[in-house]
């Protein structure tokens, strides 16, 4: 319950950062890592967790904490997490940091990108620059999964974005809907063609 508060306590502060008034539920974090499958050398990456309910799914398949990098931008979220996950290495950042932030940590290969940011919500310019940023991850042979709302699945910001990264990428990879979230959503996965 005090996540959810702090969760749209957040929201109310910054919508568009936040793009969300509750964090992912148990089902949609457990389809987030479904398949993943971290080792060495290939950690998880994790874009904009929140409070942490897909970490929390991570945290569960991880054969070692230095298979799993996190970059939150909230300092709030972020001293959450930590105090959750102490074992875990979260990083007080902005996604469009993430090469540098990587590097800095001396961690392997990025093997996974898991990610809750909003993307819809964000301006385009710092969406722009996030992809540019996965783009180099994604050169270098890796699996990027993030999920969009099935209320918000067909509207042109969606759309748009799953174009952007159908460009990027090659085609996208849709999950049956999560029914058990709240809203219902589904996950969207690329796959490096490196």
């Amino acid at each position: 319950m005090k996540e959810n508060l702090e969760f749209l306590s957040a929201f109310f502060k910054d919508p568009l950062a936040v793009g969300a008034v509750a964090p992912s539920g148990p089902a949609l974090s457990r389809k987030m890592v479904e398949g993943v499958e971290p080792s060495p050398d290939s950690m998880i990456l994790e874009l904009g967790p929140g409070t942490g309910p897909v970490t929390k799914a991570v945290s569960r398949i991880l054969p070692d904490p230095d298979c799993y990098l996190a970059i939150e931008l909230n300092e709030k979220f972020v001293d959450r997490l930590r105090k959750d996950h102490p074992d875990l290495r979260i990083v007080q950042g902005s996604a469009d940091d993430a090469v540098a932030i990587h590097k800095e940590s001396g961690l392997g290969k990025v093997g996974y990108i898991i990610s809750s940011l909003p993307f819809v919500s964000l301006p385009s310019e710092v969406t722009s620059s996030i992809l540019n940023e996965l783009d180099k991850f994604m050169e270098k042979g890796c699996v990027f999964r993030t999920f969009q709302y099935a209320h918000g699945y067909r509207l042109p910001p969606a759309v748009k974005l799953r174009e952007r990264l159908e460009e990027r990428y090659g085609p996208t990879e849709r999950s049956p809907l999560v029914v058990r979230n709240v809203p219902p959503a589904y996950t969207l996965t690329w796959r490096s063609s490196s």
